[in-house]
């Protein structure tokens, strides 16, 4: 393990757990700020806690709304202290990936601030609009024909959104060029790992609930830690895969070049 995945994982998970409740303050203060996105914003955390959390969301999901509710009573100097918190998990995941790549070129301060703060307000605000186009497809489909394909779309909806999501992080957040079909195999790749990983996740916890014994109501925060760990490595794996594409193909360029200098 020559990248240290799997210490980049604990490393970004460790981060995004402190980063968890002031990320999502962030968030929902963006929707806040805009009224038209006030109904989906509710449908936006159910959407996420439904389909981004295993089994135990709805307990994870009471838990961090309170901690976001007691974090609108902070001070100034508080608000800003949540926001450089979420703005640490963006270096953190930044850092993580450019080591994968083995990128040394450093973006300039100002631009990666833009970066991490693009990622911040254009990804809530994405995600709410393409939970707004969901929910109009689900008002369509008791007045048309086509319930059959709105249902499909709908199912599929939580891994296009997934492979997306992927596609733009191996795009966007390394420092190097990475060619667009090697980001978006290693998006797909890491997509279906998520959703397959969610589900048999799920599956362990209502099969096997021995941290609950164990643990009792506590068990929320094994449960929670574990997920997202898991969840980092799938990102750095499909990260992983990515890089790898890129490689493969300069080795094979590199061969066929060296058949050809023969005589």
């Amino acid at each position: 393990d020559e990248d240290n995945m799997t210490t980049l994982a604990g490393n970004l998970a460790y981060v995004s757990l402190l980063s968890l409740v002031p990320l999502v303050a962030v968030v929902f203060a963006l929707f806040a700020a805009f009224p038209m996105f006030s109904d989906v914003s509710i449908l936006l955390r159910h959407f996420i806690f439904a389909n981004f959390l295993p089994a135990t969301g709805d307990v994870i999901q009471r838990y961090i709304e309170q901690f976001v509710a007691n974090s609108n009573k902070m001070t100034a100097v508080g608000a800003c202290g949540l926001i450089v918190t979420a703005l640490l998990l963006m270096y953190s995941i930044d850092s993580a990936l450019n080591t994968i790549w083995r990128s040394k070129r450093a973006r300039p301060k100002i631009y990666s601030f833009a970066v991490y703060w693009m990622i911040l307000t254009l990804g809530p605000l994405l995600a709410g609009a393409s939970l707004a186009i969901s929910s109009y497809l689900l008002s369509l489909r008791w007045a048309s024909d086509l319930n059959t394909v709105i249902d499909n779309v709908l199912r599929i909806f939580p891994l296009l959104l997934s492979w997306i999501s992927f596609w733009l992080l191996y795009s966007i957040v390394p420092t190097i060029r990475v060619p667009n079909r090697d980001a978006i195999v290693g998006a797909f790749v890491a997509a279906l790992l998520f959703e397959a990983g969610k589900k048999g996740f799920a599956l362990y916890i209502t099969m096997f609930p021995s941290y609950q014994l164990i643990y009792g109501v506590l068990a929320v925060i094994p449960i929670l830690f574990v997920w997202v760990y898991w969840t980092w490595c799938i990102v750095l794996l499909g990260a992983e895969i990515t890089v790898t594409l890129g490689e493969y193909r300069k080795l094979k360029q590199a061969a066929e070049q060296e058949e050809d200098d023969e005589p």
